[in-house]
């Protein structure tokens, strides 16, 4: 899929490696790297030995790392060293030498890192005696797999039982993106132990096929029969054809795997879908549990495809049987249609941790006011309560619903000052300086991850809210953007916007966006978004720099504005990849009548997405936004307006409307043509 400003994923990618430094670069760099003294000294030294084990783990030279080991004692990222060679020796190691490792990196990320590699090894292999001499000692505790093999003995050693373990299993099974063993043979115990309903597994059936997982579909269905998961393949390739195979008189497994089958075809064409499920065998078949997640399905992928067909698919179904990404599309095609009694619904169908989410506390208010039941007066008082419920400054639907009762998004006060103990005790603190001497390195990713476990889970419950401040500080004054803004993010009551909305090279921006007309808060608010401010930020598939500019893109906007010296090196300098992001980003937004949720849809999903997604009816700009049907874009328009909103406020130092900004989205007036039709 053709991406112009940013990738699927870019939340996670843009934490992966940068390019390797040269080991005197990173060595200069280190210099101004605010440390104290003696771990500067440390830090400077054998720095290359680090890189050169970070190489030989990559190619995973045991022998390389076991030698390079010993020079790395001392250094800041020993325990780092430390890891590398011992994770690439896990399968080998004795547990004597396992423990060694560990005990050379006590209260460290690696530590809790090379302990929750060992624990799946243990699960795996059914070594219950190590296991569970190192499942209390595991501090991070996020490891859905761990919590199953943990699950899975307690019921096994009768300290727990199957009934009460089994919606756990269930949980952690189901939120599983791929196949696995840990929560897959938890599950089967349970299942054979008649914990576990079959219904289970179908479901895990059902939501692999529908995203387009068949092997996780066969894992699950083979735990029933394993005659059942060869089918998958054949369902998951021609599934028109197996339903045109099945008898009328279908036994309950075959009906279910046609219920998949019917969930394959909707993928691709929910028309076909529905007729399939209009056929008389199904409809006296099919138990009403069946049709109707059948028909959340068919809705959901026609109202993906925006088609105005979506909501009386839904309707088809009951909704208490549909799933919550059924409701939510569900949801955002009655908003589409103006059917706001749907939309209410939708909402109440769902369950009640996605109920919570400011997005349906929203809808649902504003279908309360629209609805006027059972009185206007209560109705109103019902949608504020809702509204009041969510509102502030921090995001997307939070500004709305402060809009909604009659308030501007402003700048909240700042928190009071740090103390010089509190920034003290950020700089001292050993985990973030290991981050940060990572980072400084060049091991980007090792640095983030030491990073978010020091501010979310060295300690239960993360860093309190004032260390939180601090360790954003220290990020800040670093210029390590990135860190700085999701680490003040975490901060429950009191936000620095000063630190959640930085605006480095600000002289660059500024000058640049008034030169072409652009708002410098809308650029801000992309850049935030797209590289968290990385100046040599970099996508899986190539998009680089501030702007996450593809390189196809950034040669086709040279041209367009004239500049014959670029060359594609250029686009990772700072001020080129301004030039050029700002140029593209500018006409995006005059080919889109200057609307800002269409121009940041064409930087993320390229322009020819959304011209087909403005057809149908004229729709307020939030409307729009929520029916985008990818959801990277749908959550990259929304966080960059917001994003917009928040930096208008804190330069202008004025209050700001994000629904002014939205506006309404539909047709292109009259016989008007694309300003840049050729605009990639």
């Amino acid at each position: 899929m053709k991406m112009v400003g940013t990738q699927l994923g870019r939340a996670q990618r843009i934490d992966q490696p940068m390019q390797r430094m040269r080991t005197l670069g990173a060595r200069l760099i280190m210099a101004v790297l605010v440390l104290p003294g003696s771990l500067l000294a440390q830090s400077t030294a054998n720095d290359s030995t680090l890189l050169e084990m970070r190489d030989a783990f990559r190619r995973n030279n045991t022998t390389q790392l076991s030698t390079l080991l010993p020079r790395t004692r001392g250094h800041v990222l020993e325990p780092l060293a430390v890891y590398w060679e011992a994770k690439a020796r896990l399968e080998t190691a004795s547990p004597t030498e396992i423990r060694a490792a560990l005990a050379r990196m006590p209260g460290t990320y690696w530590e809790d890192r090379l302990r929750n590699d060992w624990l799946l090894l243990l699960g795996k292999a059914r070594d219950w005696q190590n296991f569970e001499t190192e499942l209390p000692q595991f501090r991070m505790n996020d490891d859905r797999q761990v919590r199953c093999y943990a699950l899975m003995r307690e019921v096994a050693a009768g300290r727990m039982a199957g009934d009460v373990a089994a919606p756990q299993v269930q949980a952690n099974w189901l939120a599983q993106r791929d196949a696995d063993d840990a929560c897959a043979s938890a599950a089967k115990m349970l299942l054979d132990g008649r914990h576990l309903k079959s219904q289970v597994v179908w479901q895990r059936a059902r939501q692999a096929m529908d995203v387009n997982r068949p092997r996780v579909a066969a894992q699950a269905l083979a735990m029933i029969d394993p005659e059942l998961a060869p089918q998958v393949d054949g369902i998951a390739s021609d599934p028109a054809r197996y339903l045109d195979e099945r008898i009328t008189a279908i036994r309950t497994r075959t009906k279910e795997l046609v219920t998949l089958a019917i969930i394959r075809t909707a993928s691709n064409d929910p028309a076909a879908a529905a007729l399939e499920m209009e056929r008389t065998r199904w409809k006296a078949q099919l138990t009403q549990e069946e049709r109707s997640w059948a028909w959340g399905v068919i809705g959901k992928r026609s109202a993906q495809k925006l088609q105005p067909e979506a909501l009386s698919y839904f309707a088809k179904g009951e909704d208490r049987y549909m799933d919550d990404d059924h409701l939510a599309w569900k949801a955002r095609a009655a908003m589409r249609a103006g059917a706001w009694g749907s939309v209410r619904d939708a909402v109440a169908a769902m369950s009640e941790t996605q109920q919570r989410e400011p997005t349906w506390v929203y809808w649902k208010a504003r279908a309360v006011q629209a609805l006027k039941l059972p009185d206007l007066t209560a109705a109103t008082a019902e949608a504020r309560t809702l509204f009041e419920s969510i509102a502030s400054s921090r995001d997307f639907y939070e500004q709305l619903a402060l809009e909604e009762l009659g308030r501007r998004i402003e700048a909240p006060p700042a928190p009071a000052p740090l103390t010089a103990e509190e920034t003290a005790a950020a700089r001292a603190n050993p985990g973030l300086v290991r981050a940060l001497a990572a980072i400084r390195l060049g091991l980007r990713s090792e640095g983030v991850r030491e990073w978010n476990y020091t501010v979310g889970l060295h300690v239960p419950g993360g860093m309190g809210e004032r260390e939180l401040l601090a360790a954003a500080d220290l990020a800040c004054q670093n210029e390590l953007w990135d860190r700085c803004i999701n680490t003040s993010l975490r901060t429950p009551v009191a936000q620095d916007h000063a630190q959640r909305f930085p605006t480095p090279h600000r002289a660059q921006v500024t000058s640049r966006a008034a030169e072409i007309g652009l708002d410098p808060a809308y650029v801000y608010g992309l850049i935030r978004q797209e590289s968290r401010f990385i100046t040599d930020a970099r996508s899986g598939v190539g998009a680089s720099g501030l702007m996450q500019v593809m390189p196809a893109t950034a040669r086709w906007t040279a041209n367009k504005i004239g500049l014959t010296t670029f060359r594609p090196n250029q686009i990772n300098e700072r001020d080129t990849n301004i030039l050029i992001g700002t140029a593209y980003l500018k006409l995006a937004l005059d080919d889109f009548e200057g609307s800002l949720p269409m121009a940041a849809a064409a930087y993320n999903a390229g322009p020819n997405r959304p011209r087909q997604w403005r057809n149908g009816p004229v729709l307020a700009g939030e409307i729009w936004a929520e029916n985008i049907p990818f959801e990277e874009t749908r959550d990259y328009v929304k966080r960059v307006l917001a994003n917009t909103t928040n930096y208008a406020a804190l330069i202008a130092g004025q209050p700001q409307s994000l629904r002014a900004r939205l506006g309404v989205v539909g047709p292109r007036g009259g016989t008007a043509q694309p300003v840049n039709v050729e605009l990639p």
